[in-house]
């Protein structure tokens, strides 16, 4: 679904993991300009990842976007105050999705110039 939702980013290259321990994995191999989420994983809860990737210099300002299905206010602060960029809630609309990770990328090329 979250593929589908990003099909229009036509130079976008995804790289999935299904879990938590997988997503490090394989962002210490492919080079990422964002992560997409959630907060139930198989093996390490979401905040988990969150926290190894700001506790590295070199994912400090890799965009992170939550999508889950927690909606609650505890979970969504937890989620930012450990470093997320953006909380989507499931079910979700692509297009928030959408401008949530042109938003995002957009800021990082900014911030590079």
């Amino acid at each position: 679904m979250v593929r589908a939702a990003l099909g229009s980013l036509h130079d976008a290259t995804f790289v999935e993991a299904g879990s938590g321990l997988r997503a490090i994995e394989v962002l210490g191999m492919e080079p990422v300009q964002m992560v997409v989420l959630d907060l139930n994983m198989p093996d390490m809860h979401g905040l988990d990842v969150i926290r190894f990737l700001r506790s590295h210099d070199r994912y400090r300002d890799l965009p992170v976007i939550v999508l889950t299905t927690r909606g609650d206010d505890t979970s969504r602060h937890a989620a930012i105050e450990a470093g997320a960029s953006q909380y989507l809630t499931k079910p979700f609309a692509p297009s928030v999705l959408l401008s949530s990770v042109r938003e995002l990328l957009d800021a990082r090329v900014s911030r590079r110039r």
